[in-house]
C-alpha cells in the first residue's frame, strides 16, 4: 500500500486564490507589523518570506526592529504602543527572543483584536467553545486541520492521537478536533511523559506529530490506512549508503536536508494519507496567517 500524499502547496494555492479575491474587495490595505528583537538569522529568513507573501497578496508589511538589549517591560510598552495605532491591523512577534525575555509575557501583551497568530489568552480561550466560528487561531494548528480536511475523510468519532502538547500546535489542535458538539474526533495527547507511545500511535486513525525530533515515528508505529500529519521541521545531514555524511564539494561542509518527525519512506507504505516535509503543513501555515489577518480586519472594521 502507498499512501496518498497530501499536497500542502496545492492546498495553499487554493486558499491564496480565495484570499486574493476577498482582499481585493477591501477599501484599504490591511497592515501587518512584525516585531523583531535583535537580528537572528533564522528570523531574518522568515521575515523575508513573510514580507514577500504579504506584498504578493496586497498587504502592507512593516518591520519594527528593536535592540536586543531592550528590557521585557520596555518591549511590552512598544507592543502596546503599536497595538494602539489604528493603522495597524495585526501584530506578529518574531521568535526567538533574547533569553532574558519571557516570550509568553510578550505574547500576552499583544491586544487580542490584533493578535494575528491567535496566541493571546483570549483567543486561545475561545477554542474551548464548541460550534463557534473563530476569527483567529494558532496558524500551524489551523494548517493541520486544513490538511486533514483535504483528505475528504470525516472526523466524527475517529481515534486521533496528537504527539506533542505545545501551546502553538498540540493543545490547540486537540481543542479544534473537539470543536463540534456532535461530530468531533476522539483525541488523545501524548508527550514526553507518555509511558508507551507506540500503543497510542498504533491505534490512531489520525496521527498528528509535532515534536521537532527527526524520524521519531517509524513505519511500524502507524496503523494501516491512517491519516498522518507531520508538523516537524528538522535539518539533518545527508548520508551515503554506508551511513557517512555526504560532503558538499562547494562548501566543504556536510550536505543538509529538511525532514519531518515521521520517517516518511517507511510511513508512506503504511498510511492512507500523509503530509510530506517540506511541502505539507508548513506550506499552508503562511496562508493561515493571512486568513487570520483578513478576519481581524473584518472584525475591527
Amino acid at each position: 500500500m502507498s499512501a496518498k500524499v497530501i499536497d500542502g502547496n496545492k492546498i495553499a494555492e487554493g486558499i491564496k486564490a480565495e484570499l486574493k479575491v476577498e482582499l481585493g474587495k477591501l477599501s484599504e490595505k490591511p497592515v501587518l507589523v512584525a516585531v523583531q528583537v535583535g537580528d537572528n538569522p533564522a528570523s531574518r529568513v522568515y521575515i523575508k518570506n513573510q514580507k514577500a507573501s504579504c506584498e504578493e497578496m496586497g498587504i502592507g508589511y512593516n518591520l519594527v526592529q528593536l535592540d536586543e538589549k531592550i528590557s521585557e517591560s520596555d518591549l511590552i510598552s512598544e507592543i502596546k504602543k503599536i497595538g494602539e495605532d489604528k493603522k495597524v491591523t495585526g501584530i506578529i512577534l518574531q521568535m526567538p527572543l533574547p533569553a532574558k525575555i519571557n516570550s509568553k509575557n510578550i505574547q500576552m501583551s499583544i491586544p487580542p483584536n490584533k493578535d494575528v497568530e491567535g496566541l493571546s489568552p483570549v483567543n486561545l480561550g475561545k477554542l474551548l467553545y464548541a460550534d463557534v466560528k473563530l476569527a483567529v487561531a494558532p496558524c500551524t494548528a489551523l494548517s493541520v486541520i486544513e490538511c486533514i480536511r483535504a483528505t475528504g475523510e470525516q472526523l466524527k468519532g475517529k481515534e486521533a492521537v496528537i504527539v506533542g502538547h505545545s501551546e502553538i500546535v498540540g493543545k490547540p489542535v486537540t481543542l479544534m478536533l473537539l470543536s463540534s458538539l456532535l461530530e468531533s474526533a476522539t483525541p488523545t495527547v501524548c508527550h514526553i511523559a507518555t509511558k508507551d507511545l507506540v500503543t497510542h500511535t498504533k491505534r490512531a486513525e489520525i496521527l498528528i506529530v509535532a515534536v521537532g525530533k527527526a524520524g521519531l515515528v517509524k513505519g511500524n508505529m502507524i496503523k494501516e490506512g491512517a491519516i498522518v500529519i507531520d508538523v516537524g521541521i528538522n535539518r539533518v545531514s545527508v548520508k551515503d549508503a554506508s551511513g557517512n555524511p555526504v560532503i558538499d564539494e562547494k562548501t566543504g561542509k556536510p550536505k543538509m536536508k529538511t525532514v519531518g518527525d515521521v520517517a516518511f519512506d517507511e510511513a508512506v507504505n503504511v498510511a492512507g494519507y500523509i503530509t510530506p516535509v517540506p511541502g505539507g503543513v508548513g506550506a499552508v501555515t503562511t496562508m493561515m496567517l493571512i486568513k487570520n489577518l483578513l478576519n481581524i480586519y473584518r472584525a475591527n472594521n
